[in-house]
């Protein structure tokens, strides 16, 4: 399963500004253009996912000089997985219709022999993005890191 570009810049997008909207412990506007700049963006493709986020209620507009976007919650009460979920992007891995859908993928209308298998995949993958928030990425605590594993244990070279 592969997350789009929608939804893995959106999250980016959020990172650069939890991580760049503070001065000196005071939350300030960050523009897009500089998100853009920083992470290689396009930036007519950040205001179509920013208007999105801005709708979700994850991001608030400031107006103005020194005007950009803030975030609305703090870093560490907002998690990846509502902001995938704000671009509209579905935390799934079956290729059926519809999550959860009585409808399956197969040409009859049943479900794949393996449905449940991927379903229970974007559940898990839904819980570990629901359980990362924008602090933990910006202060790189994710996955094994986070829970103070060591994350070279059992990798194949």
């Amino acid at each position: 399963m592969r997350l789009s570009t929608k939804g893995r810049y959106a999250v980016m997008a959020m990172a650069d500004l939890a991580k760049n909207g503070r001065a000196d412990g005071v939350q300030r506007a960050v523009s897009l253009a500089e998100i853009a700049a920083r992470q290689e963006i396009s930036l007519s493709y950040l205001e179509q996912l920013f208007a999105r986020l801005r709708k979700s209620g994850l991001v608030q507009s400031v107006r103005g000089p020194g005007g950009g976007y803030r975030l609305a919650k703090s870093a560490d009460e907002t998690v990846v997985a509502e902001i995938v979920l704000a671009v509209d992007e579905p935390i799934r891995a079956t290729r059926c219709i519809g999550h959860s859908s009585p409808k399956g993928c197969m040409m009859a209308g049943e479900r794949c022999i393996t449905h449940n298998l991927w379903e229970d995949l974007g559940a898990e993958i839904h819980a570990y993005l629901a359980g990362v928030s924008l602090e933990d990425v910006v202060m790189n605590r994710t996955g094994r890191r986070r829970s103070g594993a060591n994350p070279d244990v059992g990798v194949a070279a």
